[in-house]
């Protein structure tokens, strides 16, 4: 079997608006979305779902924010990770699991989306490793992911939007926090943080119980 196309990872900007609406489709990825969800108060994502969190998304990115990143194969759009410092996702602070659990300035990844043919290749590791790498470029510290871990091997496609814990342990994340069984808090320091020895060797033995 030929190996896929290598993948590249791009941040998302107005000029690749289009290949990031192709990407999420009709249904804005899921239910009309447009990732909006923790950006938004959740009564103005409520009344706008779909085209107007759609219309939303697209001022953010062409007012010159890079909300996220995209992942490519092949010259297409196969994958999208939401990426941004803490406070831009003021819904993250109403969820009772994904309180801050410090002071730490943390950069956090909200959203993970990989194209159905896709899945399951890699995808996501890769754009989960470009995350840290942008976030140390803007200064950032702290990267800050809210995985599942299924108790089963496997989970439906559709449970799994903020990620797998299996894939942040391969992009080298370390637990933090388990607010729920299947909901563990993990974070990744970036080169603008060096990582003392004895936080490695916590972060290992954090990360194999996750694995």
């Amino acid at each position: 079997m030929p190996r896929p196309p290598r993948i590249t990872v791009r941040s998302l900007t107005a000029a690749r608006w289009p290949d990031f609406a192709a990407l999420f489709g009709e249904r804005g990825a899921c239910g009309g979305c447009w990732c909006m969800l923790w950006r938004l108060s959740r009564p103005q994502f409520e009344a706008q779902k779909g085209a107007g969190n759609r219309a939303a998304m697209r001022r953010l990115v062409h007012a010159g924010a890079e909300p996220g990143l995209l992942a490519y194969r092949g010259g297409q759009a196969v994958g999208w990770l939401s990426l941004a410092p803490r406070p831009q996702f003021p819904g993250l602070g109403r969820s009772r699991l994904l309180k801050p659990i410090d002071d730490a300035p943390v950069w956090s990844i909200s959203c993970l989306f990989v194209a159905k043919a896709h899945r399951r290749s890699g995808v996501s590791v890769a754009l989960l490793r470009a995350a840290v790498a942008h976030a140390g470029r803007r200064g950032g510290t702290v990267v800050e992911g809210y995985p599942q871990q299924p108790k089963q091997d496997t989970m439906p496609d559709v449970f799994a939007w903020t990620g797998l814990a299996s894939a942040f342990v391969a992009a080298g994340f370390h637990e933090v926090a388990r607010p729920s069984p299947t909901r563990p808090i993990m974070r990744c320091t970036t080169d603008r943080a060096p990582v003392t020895r004895r936080s490695t060797r916590a972060g290992t033995k954090r990360a194999s119980r996750t694995s």
